[in-house]
């Protein structure tokens, strides 16, 4: 057969099952055909409810299937090739051809047969065919996302490297429900599936990450005065997610959990969000036991009213409103009198005026961590909610923290400097 693929453009086999986030699925289309891709879109039957075929067959400029028994006009072949003399197996043509297959939506019913291998439609024979890399977007109703099964499989898919591009949150299909279980929109999905590509023949990792599970906390918590209002901080987040991406670009297998963050992470990591400091807390024990790095650089709340109330404080009629506030667990420091031998621990100080760095390396040896990185919240050029930072990395040694200075950067800058102060305390003594 003979491949006329273009410089910088890729073959995508689209896999669309059933749900009512299938019609962004015709965006994505939409979107990659404009970056310069190429598509191929086969359907469930199912998905045939929600959009027709009709409708991706004149965007992709390619006939549609839905089952193994469709004879394919196109004899499997993509829009940029001359199709086989002969008639072939869809299912293996298709994905023969394809340099990356998206599945989006990924319903719940679709990850539990891709979980456990079943091929029993076009889609799941499809990807058990693959040898391309697989990217997966679920989407359904947040208490199914949220199931044990659910997790479960995707859990599993993961680990046979399947990418999962997490669902977001916000109102589903269901009239007045929000949670989680929104797919992901057209560019984080064209960004994940690019990424993918990507790493089909990009350098390999440094070694020093490669395959290493590392855990990063990004954000601020909220703790409620009632259910309106909130105690919480000025953290964006974008540290957080700077280290999560510098560390998923050297190799490393990366888990995210986010507090109130509104900026895109990346499109490839597992993905948690929480809102107050207790539930960061819960998220992080569930997720510490496998993670070999920890990088704790959410802003967490140290105090909490000690009772919220229901509903909505009223102003009228009061001159004064007294809170009482009480600690909040120290998330950092309880992980780290579990933590096991190998993992590394680096914590995050937001210290404010001259004492910053002392007060730090007090903190790094109380909580028992191996380096903490403190900047000073006092300067307005850096810290929360801004695209640089300047930093001290205390690295904690049998006399006294060690000191490492980064200048004032991007704050992508900034993370590879602490990664590198990571691959060096992880290196063979």
């Amino acid at each position: 057969m003979v491949r006329l693929n273009l410089k910088g453009m890729s073959r995508i086999l689209l896999g669309v099952s059933g749900g009512i986030a299938a019609y962004k699925a015709l965006e994505f289309v939409r979107v990659a055909s404009a970056a310069g891709h190429v598509l191929r879109v086969v359907q469930t039957p199912t998905s045939r409810r929600f959009v027709g075929e009709a409708s991706f067959a004149a965007l992709s400029g390619a006939p549609v299937l839905v089952s193994e028994f469709d004879r394919d006009p196109a004899r499997g072949a993509f829009p940029d090739q001359h199709p086989p003399t002969h008639e072939p197996l869809s299912h293996l043509q298709l994905v023969e051809g394809a340099e990356v297959y998206l599945i989006a939506p990924a319903s719940a019913n679709t990850i539990a047969k891709l979980a456990v291998g079943l091929a029993d439609n076009l889609l799941s024979s499809c990807a058990l065919a693959a040898s391309c890399p697989v990217v997966l977007a679920p989407a359904m109703n947040g208490r199914m996302y949220e199931h044990p099964a659910t997790r479960a499989n995707l859990d599993t898919l993961r680990a046979r490297g399947v990418r999962i591009v997490e669902p977001g949150v916000g109102r589903l299909a269901s009239r007045g429900e929000q949670g989680i279980g929104r797919m992901a929109d057209a560019g984080a999905l064209l960004a994940a599936c690019e990424a993918a590509l990507g790493g089909r023949n990009a350098p390999r990792p440094p070694a020093g990450m490669s395959g290493l599970r590392v855990l990063v906390t990004a954000g601020g918590t909220r703790e409620p005065i009632d259910g309106v209002r909130f105690i919480g901080n000025s953290s964006s987040g974008r540290m957080g997610l700077a280290l999560a991406r510098a560390a998923q670009e050297r190799g490393a297998e990366v888990t995210l959990i986010t507090a109130n963050v509104a900026l895109a992470g990346p499109p490839l990591v597992k993905h948690r969000e929480v809102v107050t400091a207790a539930e960061l807390g819960r998220a992080c024990e569930q997720e510490f036991p496998s993670c070999e790095v920890l990088l704790m650089a959410a802003a967490v709340a140290d105090f909490r009213p000690c009772v919220p109330s229901d509903g909505k404080l009223k102003k009228s009629g009061r001159e004064h409103l007294r809170l009482e506030l009480e600690p909040t667990p120290d998330v950092l420091a309880g992980l780290a009198a579990r933590r096991r031998e190998g993992q590394t621990l680096i914590g995050f100080a937001a210290e404010y005026g001259e004492q910053a760095v002392e007060r730090a390396r007090e903190k790094l040896a109380r909580k028992g961590l191996d380096a903490i990185v403190v900047n000073d919240i006092s300067r307005e050029d850096i810290g929360f909610d801004v695209d640089a930072n300047e930093v001290t990395i205390l690295v904690a040694s049998p006399q006294r923290a060690a000191e490492r200075h980064v200048p004032r950067a991007d704050k992508a800058t900034v993370a590879d400097a602490i990664l590198d102060t990571v691959e060096q305390l992880r290196a063979p003594r």
